[in-house]
């Protein structure tokens, strides 16, 4: 008998084995990762059916990085599992579709009704979120960002306090596209420090 496929991910070990545990006698648990560039990469190589997945991750987060998973496979299955209650954050998870929305203060079996309701093809929330709110924000023509994905990369990447020189090489791009990356999200933001910047990170769940 086959079981589904899941792909975990998140920073904090803890959470990892923990999942790893509650899912293990009715899944397959096929690998786990710390950060949001390796979960990308994992996704290919692994090719899992489902992946429970944080936000908040070192180098890349884990809305930026489901955007980049769902353009190589279009059918995996997302599950957000994340301290973040805010409606916002809410509605640049679910933006992809197909996924599902759990804190990470919500009961085990909370996880296993996600998930069932994922591999139904259907889109789920936690109850401890305000649906309605998260409805009303994802008919909104204003949900369009402000900066492109590659940006959102590097935004992130100064956030955690990486020098222009470290992101170019992480990023394989030259130390001038950095520079210039950098100065077109300071114009579309309208901020003038690296401070500001990285404040709307933080604010805005890209850090």
């Amino acid at each position: 008998m086959s079981y589904p496929r899941v792909l975990l991910a998140d920073d904090h070990a803890i959470v990892i084995e923990g999942l790893r545990r509650v899912l293990e006698p009715d899944f397959e648990i096929v690998g786990a990762v710390a950060n949001g560039e390796a979960l990308v990469i994992a996704a290919g190589t692994l090719q899992p059916d489902i992946i429970i997945t944080d936000i908040s991750m070192p180098l890349l987060n884990g809305i930026d990085a489901a955007r980049k998973i769902r353009k190589a496979n279009a059918n995996v299955k997302i599950v957000f599992f994340t301290m973040h209650a805010d409606a916002a954050y809410v509605v640049e998870a679910l933006a992809g579709g197909r996924s599902a929305y759990v804190l990470k203060g919500s009961g085990i079996a909370e996880i296993r009704e996600a998930i069932r309701e994922v591999l139904a093809g259907r889109t789920y929330v936690t109850s401890s979120v305000n649906r309605d709110v998260v409805k009303a924000q994802l008919q909104r023509d204003e949900l369009e960002p402000a900066i492109t994905r590659r940006q959102r990369e590097v935004l992130q990447l100064i956030a955690e306090g990486r020098t222009s020189k470290e992101i170019a090489a992480m990023l394989d791009v030259s130390l001038r596209t950095v520079e210039f990356h950098k100065y077109r999200i300071l114009k579309a933001l309208g901020v003038r420090t690296v401070a500001d910047l990285v404040q709307y990170a933080i604010k805005n769940g890209i850090a």
